[in-house]
């Protein structure tokens, strides 16, 4: 039995997309992080929030359009909702499947902020996409606002920028419950973005990409395992090609020139190099997992999966 920590970032795939999918999609994530529990390892985890925060931004902005004495609800808002009610659903299913295997373990959802750049390059390049679609009249009225928008097929939609995280706020209360052998749930959908302005922390409209948020949580834990589990079983060089070329263990070296070499897209498999590479660059003994919610344990155990040391 192991005495680890481990970080394990959930992408959409284990959370589903409606309510009904996000509740069974939470009970097969759970199995995972039991298993990790049995094996020993003190388990920290992380979530993508990608369609849920999507649904609520829509949601909240389509009451205030029909009930004008509300306001309309910022991002960093929305953000908080969907780690509050994805973390409801991952607290109770992961405490469920413990307690059928005999594993007696609280689990606690931490809402946590992350502090941004103000400068960050990526505001000048927004790239993440979210919200409804909307009209012309639409589109330039947020875009009098301040907001950006792209075109995509049948009009407008808003797109953010996807700023890198520089510090989780309530890092010392994930420890301290980490420490006293709880399971958490923090940093979900990369973190609430906000500014430090003097002693206060504003909201900021953009979303950290939950990778690099993962990455960065796991190194401030001293984490010993970076754990992304995502769609695919192993990565794969040259991907959709007749070379195509499935990665079993390989050196943070490695990684590097294939990321070097544009072999992973952007926002899909290139954040979690990124964030597997930094975290295993800034510690000693450590290692990054990539693999399927399906195969996390064998991950785990090295058995399959794609291992970065």
């Amino acid at each position: 039995m192991s005495e680890k920590t481990v970080v394990v970032a959930l992408g959409h795939r284990a959370l589903g997309t409606t309510l009904p999918q996000q509740k069974e999609a939470s009970k097969a994530a759970a199995k995972v992080i039991a298993d990790l529990v049995e094996e020993g390892a003190h388990v920290v985890i992380s979530h993508s929030n990608g369609p849920q925060v999507g649904m609520i931004h829509t949601a909240m902005n389509e009451f205030g359009k029909a009930h004008p004495d509300y306001t309309f609800a910022p991002m960093s808002v929305c953000s908080a909702m969907s780690q509050g009610y994805i973390g409801y659903d991952l607290q109770n299913a992961i405490r469920s499947e413990l307690l059928s295997r005999g594993i007696y373990k609280p689990v606690s959802t931490v809402l946590t902020q992350v502090v941004i750049d103000p400068y960050d390059d990526a505001f000048a390049e927004p790239e993440k996409i979210i919200g409804r679609i909307l009209n012309e009249e639409e589109a330039e009225a947020e875009e009098e606002k301040g907001n950006f928008v792209t075109p995509v097929p049948g009009g407008y939609r808003r797109i953010l920028a996807a700023p890198k995280p520089q510090r989780i706020v309530e890092l010392e209360t994930i420890r301290t419950l980490a420490d006293a052998g709880q399971i958490v749930i923090a940093a979900g959908g990369g973190g609430i973005p906000v500014l430090e302005q003097g002693i206060e922390l504003h909201g900021a409209s953009a979303i950290i990409e939950k990778d690099l948020a993962a990455g960065c949580l796991a190194e401030e834990l001293n984490a010993d395992t970076l754990m992304i589990l995502t769609s695919v079983e192993k990565v794969s060089l040259n991907l959709g090609k007749d070379n195509e070329e499935f990665l079993d263990t390989i050196s943070v070296e490695q990684a590097q020139e294939y990321m070097d070499a544009d072999q992973f897209a952007p926002g899909s498999m290139l954040p979690k190099f990124q964030a597997g590479i930094s975290f295993l660059k800034k510690g000693q003994n450590r290692r990054t997992i990539i693999t399927d919610i399906a195969h996390g344990k064998d991950g785990y155990l090295e058995k399959t999966g794609t291992i970065i040391k």
